[in-house]
């Protein structure tokens, strides 16, 4: 690791060549040993899930100090700033729960509580008229990172790659609807088509309601009625423990989202748990409308143009993010059943007591983490934490499929000293009812950190995960 002297000879020679192999191998190496450090400053006074030796970095962290939930916020460090100076490694989290994580040098400088608005200053019109509204809603701030992601969105034309940097680590709440729109390919790169493009595609998608939901029974084929009833039966079971979801105008925009979804898409057409995946889509859009807790929102209070836009957003972003993921929601879910194959080799790879445990009681993978796969976790924690880990798989794009296999198996093994003592049916209950109730950012970051650790190590030797 560089010391402080060779951050600050990197500052001063911003513009400094290296050679392109030894830039990428750096960065690779860089990567690592910081993301282990991340880890190894979390892991202090705990077990260490898998038998994984690590000998690539020695020194631990420096100390960490941990703020109560509901304090300040928190964030592990993404793949984007392993390079960062010392002053960028002060993370941020961009939620009002989140907890602060300090994870350098003691002179580091960090800001508590409000930021200033006058640092969140973009070229981006629509940046700039939303940056008070973070002010108010975020607790905790890096100004550095503010300056980048403004930096990154403010220019005529987004570079995604920088952006999925940025993103992976988490997103400023205020910012969370144009950087998902952005990450899915849904609002185009360009600034200057991007309010057009928006448009067309929110008019597309009113034409499609008008055409295939809006209509009576009688136009309507067995299979399609048959359709429309399951899913009016599962949007009020969707997210049952918040209150928001059991407004009868969001289960009628949830309705009229996934039957139009599922009309258009005859190859799956509905199957349950996409109801659970429009849900994060649908409050973060209905955040540029809505403000305070979402346990507090009315959709009662918009005018419907809003609310149709916010459908639209909604329904094509679903629809990109789907696309990504086909065969998860097709006849039988050969996608799903092909990553739990790939999730219990790699949990045999990390902890093999853990997986001989499983199997010796007679537990398949199936049973307990189709669901994880088919609801991306939505329903295994605390739905204020969802739209945080959804920065993370939306900023890994096409590579989301193969990640989550590893925030999984982190997710799995953050409870593996528990497992090993549990019997069959004991395992059922623990794993149908898992512990994260209280869970803040502090331990999500924690699973994120170990899958990146993980797949930064297992991806590249592929014959680790082979049969």
């Amino acid at each position: 690791m560089k010391s402080n002297n060779s951050h600050n000879k990197e500052e001063e020679n911003p513009k400094q060549e290296t050679s392109p192999n030894n830039s990428h191998t750096t960065t690779l190496d860089s990567r690592f040993n910081q993301t282990l450090r991340n880890v190894q400053g979390l892991l202090k006074g705990r077990s260490f899930p898998g038998k994984v030796l690590i000998t690539r970095r020695s020194d631990p962290a420096d100390g960490t100090i941990l703020g109560s939930p509901g304090g300040s916020s928190s964030s592990s460090r993404s793949p984007s700033e392993i390079n960062s100076p010392p002053s960028e490694h002060n993370h941020i989290h961009m939620d009002d729960k989140e907890d602060h994580i300090h994870r350098d040098k003691p002179n580091t400088s960090t800001t508590d509580n409000k930021s200033n608005p006058s640092l969140s200053i973009s070229n981006s019109e629509d940046i700039t008229k939303e940056a008070p509204r973070f002010v108010m809603g975020a607790r905790a701030t890096d100004t550095a990172r503010i300056i980048k992601f403004t930096k990154v969105l403010g220019g005529t034309t987004v570079i995604l790659d920088k952006l999925r940097e940025l993103a992976w680590s988490g997103v400023p709440s205020y910012l969370r609807p144009n950087v998902w729109r952005l990450l899915l390919g849904y609002a185009p790169p360009n600034s200057d088509r991007r309010e057009g493009v928006l448009r067309r595609k929110r008019i597309e998608y009113f034409d499609c309601v008008a055409q295939y939901y809006d209509v009576s029974d009688e136009e309507r084929t067995d299979e399609e009625i048959n359709m429309l009833r399951q899913i009016a039966v599962d949007c009020p079971r969707t997210m049952p423990d918040v209150t928001f979801f059991q407004q009868a105008e969001v289960q009628k925009s949830l309705e009229c989202i996934l039957y139009t979804w599922a009309i258009r898409h005859p190859a799956s057409g509905y199957v349950q748990g996409i109801n659970d995946l429009a849900t994060p889509f649908l409050v973060v859009f209905l955040s540029e409308h809505l403000e305070g807790s979402v346990e507090n929102w009315s959709i009662a209070d918009l005018d419907p143009e809003k609310i149709s836009n916010v459908e639209a957003d909604c329904y094509w972003c679903l629809s990109k993010l789907l696309d990504g993921m086909q065969d998860h929601y097709t006849f039988a879910q050969p996608g799903i059943q092909r990553l739990v194959f790939k999730l219990k080799e790699l949990v045999r790879r990390i902890d093999e007591p853990v997986a001989r445990h499983i199997d010796k009681q007679g537990l398949e993978f199936l049973q307990f983490a189709f669901r994880w796969f088919n609801c991306l976790l939505i329903r295994e924690i605390p739905f204020h934490l969802v739209t945080r880990l959804w920065d993370t798989y939306l900023a890994e794009g096409d590579a989301l499929p193969d990640f989550i296999v590893y925030i999984f198996a982190s997710f799995l093994l953050t409870w593996s000293d528990k497992l090993v003592k549990l019997d069959f049916q004991e395992m059922v209950m623990f794993l149908q009812h898992l512990p994260t109730h209280n869970w803040n950012y502090q331990e999500l970051e924690m699973v994120l950190s170990r899958a990146f650790m993980w797949h930064t190590m297992f991806d590249s030797c592929p014959n680790h995960l082979a049969t």
